[in-house]
């Protein structure tokens, strides 16, 4: 089994240091085999904001975690237009990394990060051709039995973002991107950017979607709410390719205490959903929507 932790939407310049404390506190009890966290690491890509990020990441690694990295558009550059179109990502790899497109591979698990953040769009993000052949190549050789992950800023696919569940645009080259991940036999697609926890099949999402579970990370410490939602992130424990529990790890004012525990199971292409019972009291205490059942 696999113990991952995914967070997203950091947002250093927009943070709550006693929160970023926090985070460090309950990784560093829980330990996991992999820390993801999936773009947006500061909230306008300057300087401070960035060496801020990487002493948070370098305290994680320090505590013994492995790390799988990539940016968001937040990281991006939006005000400096020089900058923005000449070098975006610059202080990005400077001071997180450079390889923008990490990978990771165990004998459990083989996870593949995409940047998804451009110059030309101001939140938006896409995919291009290149990344597409890179994810054919990467899990072409990987063993049927372990779990494909793909981890994206923005989410492959149109998400509801709002109170009356208002969809959110796809990433860019939608279609072909969606297409590529049913090819490379993606099992979890993770992603981040709306600050809002979500978890759906792909098939119930769009046609011909394939077998992938879609999870999306709140914001697990920025200041920036949305829907009254509080700061969150995933713990995933990946059994295997077929099975895996999901529980929302929320900020209840205090401290990080665990909430909604779902169960994941396929059988064929169909994912099913069965919630997990957990501690009463401490569900009273995280106000967060229900998920969606897959």
């Amino acid at each position: 089994m696999a113990r991952i932790a995914h967070l997203s939407d950091i947002h250093f310049g927009a943070h709550d240091p006693k929160i970023v404390s926090a985070t460090e506190a309950w990784l560093q009890q829980a330990q996991p085999d992999l820390v993801i966290i999936s773009g947006d690491l500061t909230q306008r890509a300057r300087v401070q904001q960035f060496r801020d990020a990487s002493a948070w990441l370098n305290r994680l690694r320090a505590a013994g975690m492995r790390l799988l990295v990539i940016p968001g558009n937040h990281d991006v550059p939006l005000y400096d237009v020089i900058r923005r179109f000449g070098a975006p990502l610059r202080r990005y790899k400077r001071y997180i990394s450079n390889d923008l497109c990490p990978w990771y591979e165990d004998d459990e698990v083989a996870i593949l990060g995409l940047n998804t953040a451009r110059s030309l769009t101001i939140k938006d993000g896409r995919i291009n051709h290149d990344q597409m052949q890179l994810l054919r190549e990467c899990f072409a050789p990987v063993a049927p039995e372990k779990t494909r992950i793909l981890v994206t800023h923005h989410p492959l696919f149109a998400m509801p973002i709002g109170r009356g569940n208002e969809l959110s645009e796809a990433v860019g080259r939608h279609e072909d991107a969606v297409a590529t991940a049913c090819q490379a036999g993606i099992h979890i697609a993770l992603a981040g950017h709306f600050h809002r926890t979500y978890a759906q099949a792909a098939q119930k999402m769009v046609a011909d979607a394939g077998g992938a579970l879609v999870i999306q990370a709140g914001t697990a410490t920025s200041i920036r709410l949305r829907n009254a939602e509080p700061q969150s992130f995933n713990w995933l424990h990946v059994h295997h390719n077929d099975r895996i529990e999901l529980q929302v790890v929320a900020w209840d004012g205090a401290s990080f205490q665990r909430g909604d525990h779902v169960a994941y199971s396929r059988d064929g292409a169909a994912w099913e959903a069965n919630e997990i019972a957990a501690d009463p009291a401490a569900r009273k205490r995280i106000p967060l929507a229900k998920m969606a059942q897959a």
